[in-house]
């Protein structure tokens, strides 16, 4: 059976799929990305993992895989196939696509893991049948995927969808990336926590905790949530004014609230757009899946002339099942 091969690099932990033609799940894996052990060791254990699963694949489905995808954290150059730079994996100019490629002697495609992400839910997920889509998982950080007509644009220097360092609120909190008030500092999950634990006085409340105290009317809680989606709002509409997407997808640890995010967000969104055309603001619908499913998207891209079909069955499948042979990182 022709299939791909489908690689999720995170900062600890790695998962990887073989997806047949039809979109079938033919095997699932993960690997520890072994970061403690500095970056060479990284790159070196990424090659050693996606030749396992080529030699799994050429042994248990009759043929090698046809191409390979890999969604890499970071700054990405994925017109040139290099991995630029990745705080939490401590690499710089890797090409990671050029060195797949020599060890399996097949096309491998390189993405950033948030754009492919994007590109999954896009096409098969929450943003199915959309021509334009804003993709923005609330996380540790903030980001975006900006979908047009089945693709993500990375814009012309890889930066593209960078919405978590838009200023919000300006002499605002610092931020890493160099100024104040950035969008993430206020509203990602990591954000929310770090509020949350600073008002009920618990180091170890996070963000999940804050939300149940909303949904249950601590007037606290409703505070520092309320805060976090005056932010969101505040950023997500400066987005949709330059972008007009159909669709906002949110994704992230933050969307795990449910409507307890969601009804007061799209509300705020809502108060805040005079000319704009309001989108539909809708729960991401791929999980942690997204960035495996959108690299064996990236993969089979090569094998194809265009864009798969957005009625591609590659979501059927049931992402929580497990393979004997999986190694949890």
């Amino acid at each position: 059976m022709r299939h791909v091969i489908a690689l999720d690099v995170g900062g600890t932990g790695m998962k990887a799929a073989l997806v047949g033609d039809d979109g079938e799940l033919l095997h699932r894996a993960r690997r520890a990305t072994g970061r403690e052990r500095g970056p060479d060791a990284v790159v070196a254990t990424i090659l050693d993992f996606a030749a396992e699963l080529h030699a799994y694949g050429a042994e248990h489905h009759g043929a090698a895989a046809a191409a390979a995808g890999i969604a890499v954290p970071g700054i990405v150059d994925e017109e040139r196939g290099i991995a630029a730079y990745a705080a939490n994996l401590g690499w710089r100019d890797v090409p990671l696509r050029a060195l797949l490629a020599e060890r399996l002697g097949i096309p491998v495609a390189l993405g950033h893991d948030v754009r492919t992400g994007g590109l999954a839910e896009g096409r098969i997920g929450a943003g199915r049948g959309a021509d334009r889509f804003l993709f923005v998982p609330l996380g540790t950080g903030i980001a975006g995927a900006i979908g047009i007509d089945g693709r993500v644009e990375a814009g012309a220097h890889g930066f593209a969808g960078e919405i978590g360092h838009v200023v919000v609120r300006p002499g605002g909190i610092p931020c890493p990336c160099g100024q104040h008030g950035c969008l993430e500092r206020y509203a990602s999950a990591s954000a929310v926590t770090e509020a949350w634990a600073a008002s009920c006085g618990d180091p170890d409340a996070d963000a999940a905790d804050c939300a149940k105290a909303v949904a249950s009317g601590d007037p606290n809680a409703v505070r520092v949530w309320q805060e976090a989606i005056d932010a969101l709002a505040d950023g997500l509409v400066t987005a949709l004014t330059l972008l007009d997407p159909r669709t906002l997808i949110i994704g992230g640890g933050l969307a795990e609230a449910g409507e307890v995010l969601f009804q007061p967000l799209r509300e705020a969104v809502r108060r805040r757009v005079t000319f704009q055309r309001l989108p539909a603001i809708v729960p991401a619908a791929l999980g942690d899946t997204a960035g495996c499913l959108g690299a064996g998207l990236l993969a089979r891209d090569l094998l194809t002339p265009g864009p798969l079909d957005s009625t591609d069955p590659l979501d059927s499948t049931d992402p929580d099942s497990t393979d004997p042979s999986e190694v949890t990182a």
